[in-house]
């Protein structure tokens, strides 16, 4: 049984999945959104809520960016970097909107981008951190993360099992064991073709970990597959328009599929039960309805030598009737009792 502990909750085996609903940049600069779209993620069931904290001049290049526009940044209408300096969440909001998804019951998370980031969460006590998959190789940060010592939700889009290899050696040196991985495809949206759900299961076998889930496919399949599979996580982008202008609302999950996407995890959960093959209480009665035994298949006089012809395998099947596997046991014994058309056979009567 493998488990973390991401606040008060469990994470792991035996636990249920841990529902994060990836905010982003979908406040629009509003911190009256931000707080609004933590409030539908409440009613909605997620578990947790997460914002990204970047400042645009320390995540991208304005230069490098110039005349480079490829993958889904091609369809942005402004220069790369103007979408992320529209994007920034402020650092000075943090601290409420931390405050304000405690009180809703919800854990505040968010992705760092930098070590003042770093630093400016922890202060605020978010229960974990979650690296995105961009910075997979950025040692000097994985290890600043590690060192405070709380648990590390990794994802690891558009990256190589070296690549994964390397960061968790990077973040275990530092003494930080509490890692899960994150299959994620690094496109917006991503093709269902890429989702290779298996691969998140091939992980948690390589490196032994707790694994999840960050999904930007459309709708619910990805991550039902996912949890099937076994994710303790699932990460799905959300807003409440996704007509709104913004790289994220596109993309994302509005209300009503959020909520879709949590009450059928929810029932997926109860329908995957336990490795243990049961008798269910619903069961008991329909298996008499099902099950066959052996019957009279004519009248049959006390004393008479039992054949073949006369045993019918029919449904229902009887308190003490002997099943169907006795039926050679049966043939040439003989009836104790009368028997009539329909009786069912019991070793009390041969």
């Amino acid at each position: 049984m493998k488990r973390i502990k991401i606040g008060e909750r469990w994470i792991g085996d035996g636990e249920p999945v841990y529902i994060i609903a990836e905010i982003g940049s979908n406040f629009d600069g509003s911190l009256k959104r931000a707080k609004m779209l933590i409030d539908l993620a409440k009613d909605c069931g997620a578990d947790a809520v997460k914002f990204q904290c970047f400042t645009a001049d320390k995540i991208v290049s304005k230069e490098g960016f110039e005349g480079l526009k490829m993958g889904f940044q091609a369809k942005w209408e402004k220069s790369v970097y103007e979408v992320y300096k529209s994007a920034e969440l402020p650092l000075e909001w943090i601290e409420e909107l931390s405050h304000y998804a405690s009180k809703k019951r919800l854990h505040f998370l968010a992705t760092p981008y930098n070590k003042e980031a770093v630093d400016i969460l922890d202060d605020v006590g978010v229960p974990a951190f979650k690296i995105g998959s961009g910075d997979i190789t950025w040692n000097e940060l994985l290890k600043h993360i590690a060192k405070k010592e709380k648990p590390i939700i990794l994802s690891t889009g558009a990256s190589t099992i070296a690549e994964i290899d390397e960061a968790l050696r990077v973040i275990k040196s530092e003494g930080n064991n509490d890692i899960i991985l994150l299959q994620c495809v690094t496109n917006y949206p991503s093709h269902f073709e890429s989702a290779n759900i298996r691969a998140m299961k091939a992980m948690s076998e390589i490196f032994d970990v707790l694994v999840g889930y960050s999904d930007h496919t459309p709708g619910i399949i990805v991550p039902l597959g996912a949890v099937a599979l076994g994710a303790c996580i699932i990460e799905k982008h959300f807003t409440d328009d996704k007509t709104r202008k913004g790289p994220d609302h596109p993309f994302a999950m509005d209300v009503k599929e959020f909520k879709e996407m949590v009450d059928s995890i929810r029932a997926l959960e109860k329908a995957l039960g336990s490795p243990v093959k049961n008798l269910y209480e619903e069961e008991k009665e329909t298996v008499i309805l099902q099950r066959r035994c052996l019957r009279a298949a004519k009248d049959i006089p006390k004393g008479s030598k039992i054949t073949e012809d006369m045993i019918d395998v029919l449904r229902p099947s009887a308190k003490g009737a002997l099943e169907p596997k006795y039926k050679e046991i049966v043939v040439g014994r003989e009836a104790k009792v009368d028997m009539k058309k329909g009786d069912p056979f019991t070793l009390e009567k041969i």
